[in-house]
């Protein structure tokens, strides 16, 4: 049944990207093979392949891609699109089957669709449905010469086709000939010399200039110091190196990375690792490229098969980046600070250099590539109610999680928490009318001190002064700083409150999709005054530089004060110290006065931050148990530091 749904799974991803692919517009659709075959395009135009620098593919690419400006734009869209997925499905199912052994049966029956439907989702492969793009070839052909076809011979002929159309495809004859495939690496350089020397034939000026002006390519397409462009060439561009220096500290810098990746290909290709052997290969290709376009990044992508980590814990922390890296733009996975920037621009390169240098992957001879350390696991407390836990298999892990898996996933859901929060907007008239309400519930119930509180600080400057600071200042550090005291500290316990904090985040959004609200800054004619942004042109519909990053209207719940409070439980139910427990719980109550004082709530927002919290703590509780855990007798004396005498069945929080 999985595999069924699996299978289904992968259809519909597929069928969702032919549609997509075909509902675009006309100028956005299939971009580069409009570009090459369309009325005008450089393959139907008398003269030079490259005199408008639009075709980057090699002279023998388009000596094959020249038969299909005969066809009809309509017709060669839809198969062209169709081919493309095709030949995503059989490159799925022979990476699934070219994964190294042992596999266990439940593994190898649902390999093929999981691979496919990650391949449907990456961005190369994304990237070169929209643009019509070849990139796709290649890697099958080389995987189909590694994997399916019979013969050296064989091989190397699919082989030498997909570096003909790819000229870095050829870094794959020293590893077939290192790798005692040396008749495969023959035939490979002769079916690439027999296919350049037909395009030189037919086409010898685009030969000319792709191979001699251009230097294999190099400089044709968009500007090689793009963010597109993800190979060392690019990346040291775009740190301001030009010139000569450039090109030989790109020379110098590739060919370290073409010795150190190559040999670390042929050592886990002759310990059986033949896959994981090419997506290195593949990936030293994406480096030393003058430029490695997105379209061309999927040997990345089959670098996940590679098993890195001793412990259990740490195995999906690998397969993870890299999905994450190529089904995610940069500014997801990272936050946008200028600190940064040099990592978040260049991702996909410096993902392709630690599995090519340096990522140590276990090599099948190891006793923990088959079977890693095992996690440790606690005994969750009895709940009170026979049905509880109702997700039994959410076990209580001991150990602390991946560092750099967490950190993803964290930064991963903020992002995702901040997409759709500035799309959940029902406009303007609509939240304010929603404002109005809140206001008539609140003076209904005595409540409305918004109005108060706003005008009275005005007259303290210091206490105004300290509630703006608070209000943009510990929003983030405390959640932030509790939740790296919990990893280091009380890794049990951290888990309790990440999960917690994430089910609150997450029905905080539905608050904001389904009750758009004005806050109080924002209601023209209450006179409210905006102390943290300073004074809003309520008549205009853009008011605000906020508006630009944020939406403005997500008011309820407040996740600020929920947040907060949050915090404030956490440390109330954690920390040994009671005076520590009081401290806490100031957090909350400090920020609920700067959320109202500043005119950025109402009072019933910080109500519905509270029942978000407080429905985030109970989901964990119904699907996972009470916080505290039941340690086995070793683990309890290991973790105990209170009472070394304590009994083995006692239990704790953490």
């Amino acid at each position: 049944m999985a595999r069924v749904v699996l299978w289904l799974v992968a259809a519909v991803l597929a069928l969702r990207q032919m549609a997509h692919t075909l509902r675009l517009p006309p100028g956005e659709r299939l971009t580069d093979l409009e570009t090459w075959t369309g009325t005008n395009g450089v393959l139907h135009v008398r003269g030079d392949l490259y005199d408008r620098e639009h075709f980057t593919g090699t002279p023998f690419a388009g000596l094959v891609l020249k038969p299909l400006t005969h066809s009809a734009e309509q017709a060669l869209g839809v198969a062209w699109t169709f081919s493309t997925l095709l030949f995503v499905a059989v490159l799925g199912v022979v990476a699934a089957r070219a994964l190294p052994g042992p596999l266990s049966r439940r593994s190898s029956l649902v390999a093929a669709p999981v691979a496919i439907s990650l391949l449907m989702v990456s961005l190369p492969v994304r990237n070169a449905l929209t643009t019509g793009q070849t990139s796709i070839i290649p890697v099958l052909l080389v995987l189909l010469g590694c994997f399916a076809v019979r013969g050296e011979r064989g091989s190397g002929l699919l082989i030498g086709i997909g570096a003909a159309l790819q000229p870095t495809v050829l870094l794959f004859v020293p590893l077939l000939w290192l790798t005692g495939r040396r008749r495969a690496a023959l035939s490979t350089t002769a079916t690439f010399a027999a296919a350049t020397a037909l395009a030189w034939v037919f086409m010898p000026h685009d030969s000319w200039t792709y191979w001699v002006h251009h230097v294999a390519g190099a400089g044709l397409g968009a500007r090689p110091d793009s963010l597109a462009n993800q190979s060392l060439h690019g990346a040291l561009l775009r740190v301001g190196l030009q010139g000569p220096l450039e090109i030989a500290l790109f020379l110098l810098l590739a060919a370290a990375v073409i010795v150190l990746g190559l040999s670390r290909a042929v050592r886990y290709a002759r310990d059986g690792q033949l896959l994981l052997a090419v997506a290195l290969t593949g990936c030293v290709a994406v480096a030393i490229s003058p430029t490695a376009w997105q379209h061309q990044l999927l040997w990345v992508l089959l670098a996940m098969v590679g098993r890195a980590g001793t412990r259990a814990r740490d195995r999906l922390a690998w397969p993870a980046v890299v999905i994450l890296v190529m089904t995610l733009p940069g500014d997801v996975l990272l936050p946008n600070m200028a600190l940064l920037d040099p990592l978040r621009d260049n991702v996909p390169l410096l993902t392709a250099l630690m599995a090519a240098c340096l990522i140590p992957f276990l090599p099948r001879t190891s006793e923990h590539f088959r079977a890693p350390l095992p996690t440790a696991y606690a005994e969750s407390v009895p709940a009170r109610w026979a049905r509880i836990p109702l997700a039994p298999f959410w076990r209580r892990v001991l150990s602390r999680p991946n560092l750099l898996l967490e950190l993803l996933v964290i930064r991963v859901g903020y992002s995702a928490y901040s997409h759709i929060r500035l799309e959940a907007t029902a406009g303007r008239e609509t939240a304010q009318a929603h404002g109005r309400t809140v206001v008539s519930i609140e003076r209904a119930l005595h409540i409305d001190i918004e109005h108060w509180a706003n005008h009275s600080i005005q007259h303290a400057q210091w206490l105004l002064e300290f509630f703006n600071f608070y209000y943009e200042t510990f929003h983030f550090i405390v959640p932030l700083t509790i939740l790296g005291v919990l990893y280091v500290r009380r890794p049990v316990d951290y888990r309790w409150a990440r999960s917690a904090l994430g089910f609150a985040t997450l029905l905080g959004l539905v608050g904001f999709w389904f009750f758009p609200l004005a806050p109080p800054r924002l209601m023209p004619g209450m006179d409210f005054i905006d102390t943290v942004h300073g004074p809003q042109d309520l008549a205009n519909p853009d008011y605000g530089a906020m508006t630009q990053v944020t939406n403005q209207y997500a008011a309820m719940p407040s996740l600020h004060f929920g947040w907060s409070l949050w915090c404030g439980i956490v440390i109330a139910v954690v920390a040994p110290k009671l005076w520590m427990k009081a401290l806490g719980l100031l957090h909350p109550l400090f920020t609920v006065c700067a959320i109202i004082a500043t005119a950025n709530h109402w009072v019933l927002d910080a109500v519905g931050g509270a029942a978000v919290v407080g429905a985030g703590f109970a989901l964990v509780y119904v699907l996972a148990g009470p916080r505290g855990v039941q340690l086995p007798p070793a683990r309890w004396r290991a973790h105990s530091t209170r009472d070394s005498r304590a009994p083995a069945h006692e239990w704790r929080g953490g």
